[in-house]
């Protein structure tokens, strides 16, 4: 995704960024907008607009696209409670810190991809 543009509010960047998040949360997964708009029970044309950044997303709708993509709200919002990272996990975020952008991406698919072997191994 491209970065905003000058024109852009501070506002309509964030919206862009959760947007973008969002559509790639829903692909990772597999799911069309069909399908999720079922789901959520809103018209598919809304949730296209949720993706595209031109409609804002509320704070239940975003609750319930989080539970479906098996993500935490905080992910979209960017919002981290350090409470939440456990040593381990610091340890990682340390060592992720210093990779390049290529493996940090990498890194995010792999973790990704453990997360959701988990969540099928749990059903």
């Amino acid at each position: 995704m491209k970065g905003p543009a000058n024109h852009e509010k501070p506002d309509e960047a964030e919206r862009l960024v959760i947007a973008d998040k969002l559509r790639q949360s829903r692909e990772y997964i597999g799911l069309s907008q069909d399908e999720v708009a079922s789901r959520l029970n809103i018209p598919r044309s809304a949730l296209s607009n949720i993706e595209t950044g031109q409609r804002k997303v509320d704070v239940i709708e975003l609750r319930k696209l989080a539970t479906l993509y098996r993500r935490p709200v905080s992910y979209f919002t960017n919002d981290a409670d350090p409470s939440d990272i456990s040593g381990p996990v610091r340890h990682l975020a340390r060592t992720a810190s210093k990779l390049s952008s290529n493996d940090l991406e990498e890194l995010s698919r792999f973790a990704d991809f453990l997360k959701s072997r988990s969540s099928i191994e749990e059903e």
